[in-house]
């Protein structure tokens, strides 16, 4: 068989759905206990949403005969196999093998392919080691995959109407060849057809207060169109559409109204990957504000996470942590009185903790919190979990409590998320009094 001839149009199931798929992902470090297997995910992610049936993971080390054998059990049971790692140079690198050895081809070394590796190896100023010859070996049949990202090419290879796609284990590498190899094979075969699936994500609402908010979207789209993902703090709607995507589209936007009519301003992002600190970031941004923190049980978790953010020095001046009582005393300006009276975790304290951050350093606003995280200190009227988290902006500080469940990893990530969550909400009501404002000015409100 000719080498970059590629695949037969006719050599898939042509309805997308009834084809299965399997993923085989290569390296003995993989079967140890200090190294996750992520690249699978990713895949599978790519075969849901052309509507592949996802049949099996499978990992196997570096071993040619596992190789081999794995992969002949799975091409009896599925119709498209993606396997991922043991591309590289070293000795170890023997997934080229293990295919060549299960489907019964010849491994030979392809000159186009070894000019390419040696003008990327000169580009870099660097010499080709005679250990990246065996990356110019092809398996008989295969077409090779250019790999811009790295020095081992992926390849793909029809095997008696079963397809097989050899990826790099590198995620970079894989990622930009399943966008530039996979994904259009993929659009060819469903022609057109998908499953598309958008995320609300919801900050600091209960399950089941999100459930019944949403229950006659259920009856609207369907409840296999809608599911519910909870966290700590956290809620993810996903959204779910199949078809052309000329049907997609407009339903997938017509859900997103809904769900965001339903569910309010408690939606902070659509983003799958969107953080609440980044979209807190964004709108400091957006009006020109700044923040600081006061924290004391979050141990300066509220800070760092909005320093995660790149380009937080726009909006974040700084925070204290004040563990300790006198702490809050001296930096904050907490009255004695008010912690002898209250006690730290109180709605008294948290408030001057606010409102003196905002004092002593500056800023717009000031976030506070004060709690008991656990497992020990709490108290009949002050029990682990119980955190309040304040804000001090334009007015009075404004001071909330919380009964936080879970360990004290799970309160003290509860906690920052509810004081992030805090300062959304108030900046989008400072949207609101300023549209209020702009428009009695313009006539707009009698």
């Amino acid at each position: 068989m000719e080498v970059g001839s590629g695949l037969p149009r006719d050599c898939v199931t042509p309805i997308m759905q009834r084809m299965r798929a399997a993923i085989l992902a290569v390296g003995t470090e993989l079967l140890g206990p200090d190294r996750l297997e992520s690249n699978s995910l990713l895949l599978a992610q790519t075969l849901r949403r052309y509507g592949v049936n996802l049949r099996r993971k499978s990992i196997v080390g570096d071993v040619v005969g596992d190789i081999s054998r794995e992969l002949n059990t799975l091409l009896r049971e599925v119709d498209l196999v993606l396997i991922c790692g043991g591309l590289g140079p070293t000795a170890d690198d023997v997934t080229r093998e293990g295919v060549a050895t299960a489907v019964d081809r010849e491994l030979f070394e392809d000159a186009e392919q070894l000019e390419v590796l040696k003008r990327k190896f000169a580009r870099f100023g660097m010499p080709m080691a005679d250990t990246n010859l065996k990356q110019a070996e092809v398996i008989e049949g295969a077409r090779v995959l250019p790999n811009p990202r790295g020095s081992a090419p992926g390849m793909v290879l029809e095997v008696d109407g079963k397809v097989l796609f050899l990826f790099p284990g590198v995620p970079k590498e894989l990622g930009g060849l399943m966008r530039s190899e996979l994904e259009p094979w993929l659009e060819e075969k469903t022609q057109g057809e998908a499953v598309e699936t958008r995320v609300l994500r919801v900050a600091c609402v209960g399950e089941s207060t999100l459930e019944e908010r949403i229950l006659s979207a259920y009856e609207e789209f369907g409840r296999e169109a809608i599911s519910v993902l909870a966290s700590a703090g956290e809620i993810q709607v996903r959204l779910t559409a199949s078809g052309q995507l000329r049907e997609r589209t407009p339903r997938l936007d017509s859900m997103i109204q809904r769900l965001r009519d339903l569910i309010g301003d408690s939606v902070y992002s659509e983003e799958p990957e969107g953080s609440l600190e980044k979209v807190v970031g964004g709108l400091l941004v957006s009006r020109g504000k700044t923040v600081v923190t006061a924290e004391s049980c979050t141990g300066g978790l509220i800070a760092q996470r909005l320093t995660a953010v790149a380009g937080s020095s726009a909006y974040f001046l700084g925070g204290v942590v004040t563990y300790a009582d006198p702490l809050k005393v001296q930096l904050l300006d907490v009255p004695p009185a008010a912690l002898e009276q209250h006690g730290a975790v109180s709605p008294e304290v948290v408030s001057r903790m606010a409102a003196g951050a905002q004092k002593s350093l500056g800023a717009d606003y000031a976030l506070a919190v004060s709690g008991i995280a656990g497992p020990g200190g709490g108290t009949a009227n002050k029990p682990v979990g119980l955190v309040y988290v304040g804000l001090a902006g334009e007015g009075d500080p404004r001071v909330e409590e919380l009964r936080l469940p879970g360990d004290r990893d799970r309160v003290r990530w509860m906690a920052s998320q509810w004081s992030l969550d805090l300062l959304r909400r108030e900046l989008l009501q400072f949207d609101r009094d300023s549209e209020l404002v702009l428009n009695a000015s313009e006539g707009g409100v009698e």
